[in-house]
């Protein structure tokens, strides 16, 4: 069915003339997840908790007039927490203060990549790196942010957690946390995560509408009043937000700018925030009703130009958020102002509802970061991946260890080098491993690229570059008939296009995989072709 423009929302402020009724509800409610979650990144990433929301903030208020995706929400994510809470401990040689505005000067840096990469139309290069690693990476992630939200959540002191331990010793650290910890705030993080875990679980319609952070905080909180937390355990119990506006000043730091460090964090930074917020408006575009495709590279440079503004003033990086943006989705967003009514509500609780956020326990925080950081390492998506091929697990399992043992950027590299083994190890040729091999012809109206060699995610730009160069409304058939091998992240890529373009009235097909092994059932496994008897 061909997609009707006519019928796509308006944009700017005629869409906001258009669409205010539901955009300022979803902003509403989007709100209500962020404050939280916000809170709770940027205590964990070893920023004053503050800046979280006004992180949020400047991705609602500000990059909503910038060439950004319609339904994405700009804001901290979990995923950065484990780049910003190492660089706040090796840039402040034992200062907190001084660690956190060294890294907001390197956020600045790396947030000039963004804009310069979003202009020299780097955006397509996140279809380079292999799904199987990506998806290794946020798990990895995932359990790192459990790992370090653990004594949170237990109430333990956190005088006594060694802030340096890596994760394994986290989790091997465990039973002490466990024996040390505050029982009645330990209480308050498990109920937490109970709401979390199991409150969707009940078929009530209310629950499904309303963000679970709201459910959490709704318990939680006159928990903390009941038992006293603010006079018995001190600061580190509950929110401590101090002088908001007071601390919104130049705070990045450039003092370190020739050092090595500073420039490791920069790329770490660069790579893993731009990476993580193009799969996220990749797919955000999928779950959009009107399947509206964005300006990758617009949105590269709508996030960097907002980094630059939140690093500059003491905030977190921020990216499009994959939870946040798919919530928003859900609760009926018709266009960007959805971003921006949340930034806006964020404005108002900072201005009248500082005292009542400082009643939020840490615990509650807690709760939330290791649900998002489930989310992103749960038991479903290691099935996912064995599902599509042992091959895959490998890789998947391979990036998990390596960054979990050293940093995110060896983690994914050793992935690609798996990645690269089994490719070659299964006939892909070396001359194309970096080039796509094809030939075009058109017969009878319609358009055949013959595939040769290997389709895989290292020379997927070459065939992406090719693609797009067809007119919409054709006629196309890609043959794979005489391709060596074809990967999972080809697969992916292939199938995605053939349903975009479908969809916009052209009629596409992919042949020639009848002659092809799979290394699974799943249909977007990677095939290996058949050698002839």
């Amino acid at each position: 069915m061909k997609k009707d423009k006519t019928m796509l929302p308006a944009t700017g402020f005629k869409g906001l003339k258009e669409n205010w009724k539901v955009d300022i509800l979803s902003g509403f409610f989007v709100f209500l997840l962020a404050l939280p979650l916000s809170l709770g990144i940027a205590k964990a990433s070893g920023f004053p908790p503050a800046m979280g929301v006004l992180t949020a903030m400047i991705g609602g208020l500000f990059t909503s007039f910038l060439n950004v995706s319609e339904l994405t929400i700009k804001g901290p994510a979990a995923g950065l927490i484990t780049i910003c809470a190492a660089a706040v401990l090796e840039m402040g040689h034992g200062d907190p203060i001084l660690g956190w505005q060294v890294t907001c000067g390197i956020i600045v840096i790396a947030a000039l990549f963004q804009i310069l990469f979003g202009a020299l139309k780097f955006g397509s290069l996140s279809d380079f790196f292999p799904h199987s690693a990506i998806h290794g990476m946020l798990a990895a992630i995932g359990l790192i942010i459990i790992a370090k939200q653990i004594p949170v959540l237990l109430g333990d002191d956190p005088t006594v957690i060694h802030k340096g331990e890596g994760p394994f010793e986290l989790f091997a650290d465990i039973p002490r946390f466990v024996m040390e910890s505050h029982w009645h705030i330990a209480v308050v993080g498990l109920i937490g995560l109970a709401i979390l875990f199991l409150l969707p679980l009940l078929k009530i319609k209310l629950i499904k509408k309303l963000p679970l952070p709201l459910f959490v905080l709704l318990l939680t909180v006159p928990l903390a009043i009941i038992w006293n937390f603010k006079s018995t355990e001190g600061a580190y119990s509950l929110v401590s937000i101090g002088d908001f506006w007071g601390s919104v000043k130049l705070n990045s730091n450039f003092d370190f700018i020739t050092t090595f460090a500073f420039w490791k964090y920069v790329f770490m930074f660069l790579f893993v925030s731009s990476l993580e917020s193009l799969l996220t408006v990749k797919a955000v575009d999928n779950l959009d009703p009107y399947k509206r495709a964005s300006d990758y590279n617009g949105d590269l440079i709508g996030q960097g130009t907002g980094n630059v503004v939140s690093g500059l003033l003491g905030g977190l990086p921020m990216i499009s958020e994959v939870v946040r943006s798919s919530a928003n989705v859900g609760f009926g967003a018709q266009t960007k102002w959805s971003n921006f009514f949340h930034g806006g509500f964020l404005l108002i609780a900072m201005l009248f509802m500082i005292s009542l956020i400082e009643m939020i326990p840490n615990a509650a925080l807690a709760s939330m970061l290791i649900f998002a950081g489930y989310r992103l390492a749960a038991p479903k998506e290691f099935i996912h991946t064995y599902k599509i091929g042992i091959e895959q697990l490998v890789i998947f399992l391979t990036t998990i260890f390596f960054t979990l043992y050293e940093d995110l950027l060896v983690g994914v590299a050793s992935g690609i080098v798996v990645k690269f083994i089994f490719h070659v190890a299964n006939g892909a040729s070396l001359k194309s491993l970096f080039k796509a091999f094809y030939r075009i012809e058109e017969k009878d109206g319609k358009l055949i690229a013959h595939v040769y060699h290997s389709a895989i995610f290292s020379n997927l730009l070459g065939f992406k570059r090719m693609l797009t160069k067809i007119e919409e409304g054709k006629t196309v058939e890609i043959d794979m008939s005489q391709a060596k091998l074809v990967d999972h992240s080809f697969m992916a890529f292939i199938t995605h296009f053939e349903n975009e373009y479908n969809f916009r009235g052209g009629d596409f097909s992919i042949t020639g995989l009848d002659a092809h092994k799979s290394f699974s059932k799943h249909p977007l496994s990677t095939k290996k072709l058949k050698v002839a008897k």
